[in-house]
């Protein structure tokens, strides 16, 4: 089937905004939301309130990301208006749905990190999916992608079921979390470079409140040099040549050790490129990392096949 036209994002600049949709019921609860979704509504797993803190800017990111707990920085990822391009965007696909999708609601904000909260594991994505995440409001979720990945998380007993379908499913995480180095969805799937620094400072906040976290798997290249830059502003020394990503690569910097791994998008999965085995070898070796004793000799980095 031939996918619909893709529509141009909205210019933030027109000065336009754009309406919530007429409230809809949540596919699992019933309840009717509109989309966007408003903070402190009712959506399952909503972490804001009416009163949680909204950045504007960069700057503002950066004050409200240090000073809170895990619970409180997801709240207030989760209302992060400092990117006009994806805010503008992001709202624009939860009004006008996806044809598959017209009778629910979206979620239609930031996508805060979910699991584990005092994980050993940490999965690093990209960004939400315009249909995924940012309907469902819970990161991986909804869509193809989170099949896949959901499904090799259980398979390493990570997961409590194989898929993860909504916010309301009933699924959790042991010893992981997921969370996306752009916290909106973007268009085309690409952030640009402003966008990736401006929500940095959310990634930097969680992995600081995550102690535990010895291992990142990084889901393509974009995570892999996201987590570079993480670690590199946080003082570990990252060698040079950096590290390149590569499927199964694995390079030590400082106290945490990252983990490439293709993403388990379409074009990666339907293609071959990826495939269960092979997402399943990544948990392995990374499941083994974290368990391994601090301190234990280890490789700076083993190479993999290239993104």
């Amino acid at each position: 089937m031939t996918p619909p036209p893709r529509r141009p994002a909205p210019d933030p600049s027109s000065g336009s905004t754009v309406v919530p949709g007429a409230p809809l019921p949540h596919p699992a609860t019933s309840v009717p939301f509109p989309s966007p979704v408003p903070p402190g509504t009712g959506w399952p797993g909503d972490p804001a309130t009416a009163a949680t803190p909204v950045a504007h800017d960069p700057a503002e990111v950066a004050a409200l990301a240090s000073g809170c707990d895990l619970a409180g920085l997801s709240a207030r990822v989760s209302v992060c208006r400092a990117c006009p391009r994806l805010v503008a965007w992001r709202e624009d696909v939860a009004v006008h749905k996806r044809a598959g999708f017209a009778a629910e609601p979206y979620w239609g904000r930031p996508v805060a990190g979910w699991g584990d909260a005092d994980p050993r594991l940490l999965v690093l994505g990209l960004a939400p999916a315009a249909h995924g995440g940012n309907r469902t409001g819970r990161v991986f979720t909804g869509d193809r992608s989170g099949h896949w990945l959901f499904a090799a998380l259980h398979r390493a007993g990570l997961s409590r079921t194989p898929d993860s379908v909504d916010a309301a499913d009933g699924q959790a995480l042991d010893g992981a979390r997921i969370v996306a180095a752009v916290r909106c969805a973007p268009p085309d799937n690409r952030p640009t470079p402003e966008e990736r620094d401006a929500c940095a400072p959310w990634l930097a906040a969680e992995l600081a409140l995550l102690p535990r976290v010895r291992v990142v798997v990084c889901l393509g290249g974009f995570a892999w040099d996201a987590a570079l830059r993480l670690l590199a502003s946080t003082g570990r020394v990252v060698p040079r040549p950096r590290p390149r990503f590569g499927h199964g690569a694995v390079a030590r910097i400082g106290d945490t050790t990252l983990v490439g791994c293709y993403h388990p998008s379409q074009q990666n999965t339907f293609t071959g490129r990826l495939t269960p085995a092979m997402l399943d070898d990544v948990l392995t070796t990374a499941l083994r990392l974290a368990a391994a004793p601090p301190g234990a000799d280890g490789p700076a980095d083993l190479g993999g096949a290239p993104d």
